[in-house]
């Protein structure tokens, strides 16, 4: 069966690819924006769950694979950088601090129906940041389409000085569940 990645992130598709398994890509447009009093678990998992049937309406006999992942700092989510001056703000509140990162999964199955769903969390911590080399950050364009403006496998990597669970996570698919997840599902190469 036909397994698809809902998903525009060329970091997912590495990280998924990076399990042998094969799969297509379909990015959905699913608005990421929480609702008045949602949680950072409920978001994650609700946008995830949005993508997945977006994609499911569309292919009913495919497998469709979704992820959101959020970055929370004092109960504050930080999704995507509106622009340059939200990415700096996002960026002050981690530095010097640690934040959990919390990447939703969701697994439909043929029909459209919800096998799986699971909330992976990490926590990240930051070593102090100068202004200028947030500046700097800001100006390179990569934080513009990444929650909490950091790519940790990219220019960031240099920001943290610890990682508490799972790295993948962090980038943006926990590897070790949605393995888990395919395995039990038939869906990894044998």
């Amino acid at each position: 069966m036909a397994l698809i990645l809902a998903s525009a992130s060329p970091r997912r598709r590495e990280l998924l690819r990076q399990l042998g398994v094969h799969f297509e890509v379909r990015a959905s447009e699913v608005p990421e924006q929480p609702e008045a009093g949602e949680c950072a678990p409920s978001y994650a998992r609700r946008v995830a769950r949005e993508k997945a049937l977006a994609i499911g309406r569309a292919c009913p006999d495919a497998w469709v694979c979704a992820a959101d992942t959020v970055v929370v700092k004092g109960g504050e989510v930080l999704g995507k950088p509106e622009d340059a001056a939200d990415a700096r703000r996002m960026l002050n509140q981690l530095s010097g601090a640690s934040h959990h990162v919390l990447t939703a999964v969701v697994l439909l199955g043929p029909g459209r129906r919800v096998d799986a769903e699971l909330v992976a969390a990490s926590i990240v911590e930051f070593r102090t940041l100068g202004q200028a080399e947030i500046d700097a950050y800001v100006a390179s364009g990569e934080p513009m389409d990444k929650a909490g403006a950091y790519a940790i496998q990219g220019g960031a990597a240099g920001f943290v000085t610890r990682v508490e669970g799972s790295y993948s996570n962090v980038v943006g698919l926990p590897l070790e569940d949605v393995r888990a997840l395919l395995e039990r599902h038939g869906l990894l190469p044998r």
